[in-house]
């Protein structure tokens, strides 16, 4: 099992930016695709966006496309999410996520991290 500590939520302006992070630790962190998830209160939980080991493909939803951005850095330990034209209908607690598949990240995964909230202002 993987340990996730996420960072780097607050409250914003709609209109505005926020750079979420992500800081994995254990043997196999390298080798998870990575994402993250978003729970806004009185909703369940969903998917945002996800990237693979290398970087190489990444994914999101249609709600956040053209304006969110999922990274990786080189040593895969860390994944970011680069939030940009921030929307009210984006507060909510984003989770880290990571498991051996994209699949089983979307649909199985139990590797959370204990969630940063993200607050956006109208």
């Amino acid at each position: 099992q993987v340990q996730l500590v996420e960072s780097g939520g607050g409250s914003v302006q709609a209109g505005g930016s926020l750079r979420l992070s992500c800081a994995a630790s254990g043997r196999t962190a390298d080798s998870y695709t990575m994402g993250w998830f978003r729970q806004a209160p009185g909703k369940e939980r969903e998917f945002v966006a996800a990237i693979t080991r290398n970087g190489e493909s990444t994914y999101d939803v249609d709600s956040v496309k053209g304006r969110f951005t999922i990274s990786r850095d080189g040593a895969k330990d860390t994944v970011h999410l680069q939030m940009n034209s921030l929307k009210s209908e984006d507060t909510a607690v984003y989770y880290c996520a990571a498991d051996s598949t994209l699949w089983r990240l979307r649909s199985v995964t139990t590797n959370w991290g204990q969630g940063t909230q993200v607050t956006v202002s109208s």
